[in-house]
């Protein structure tokens, strides 16, 4: 049976990569989408195989940092996919887990199958070109700031020249001439 290749717009797999304690990072909601695999399916093979992935390469969120992306994501509703603990009607009972970008590269080994690897590759590159981006950014932001600096240069300069064109504007006050003549006393 031939293998169907696996299409998604980096940009897609760009939308759902979040900055999170500093790094940025996947849910395991979206990879679980992605790979095509249900989410709990997902963290249970996580589960069973824990020494394959270290804190830096997969944590847990807190509460606050769930509150923090449903604000990004702007989904107000508290039935929304991260609905934690007192749920009854469905929906997630556990804080969810993000994967770093080692830690979507180790769930390809873990869970063997042709669409994650195929997944994998792509969520890789996506994670490259934000690197490349960023690294980009940093570039014209140190462009900017020698601009900036320069520019405070010229216009100290420039200030200095304006009050000295200034002074030559305003003539210099009159001294009083002495009274020719007589003077009264």
């Amino acid at each position: 049976m031939p293998t169907k290749v696996v299409s998604i717009p980096v940009e897609i797999i760009e939308r759902r990569i979040y900055l999170v304690r500093g790094q940025k990072v996947m849910l395991d909601s979206d990879l679980a989408d992605l790979y095509q695999v249900l989410t709990k399916n997902l963290n249970k093979t996580v589960r069973r195989n824990l020494d394959r992935f270290p804190k830096d390469f997969m944590f847990q969120l807190n509460k606050e940092e769930v509150t923090n992306l449903r604000f990004q994501f702007g989904t107000s509703s508290s039935r929304s996919q991260f609905e934690t603990l007192n749920n009854t009607y469905g929906g997630r009972r556990y804080l969810p887990h993000v994967f770093t970008e080692h830690g979507v590269a180790m769930l390809s080994s873990v869970l063997n199958s042709k669409r994650a690897v195929q997944m994998n590759i792509l969520i890789i590159r996506a994670f490259v070109k934000l690197r490349e981006m960023l690294a980009n950014n940093k570039e014209l932001a140190g462009r900017i700031e020698k601009i900036e600096n320069t520019q405070k240069k010229h216009g100290s300069v420039i200030n200095l020249l304006a009050s000295e064109i200034d002074k030559l504007k305003i003539p210099p006050p009159l001294k009083k001439k002495e009274q020719i003549g007589f003077k009264p006393k």
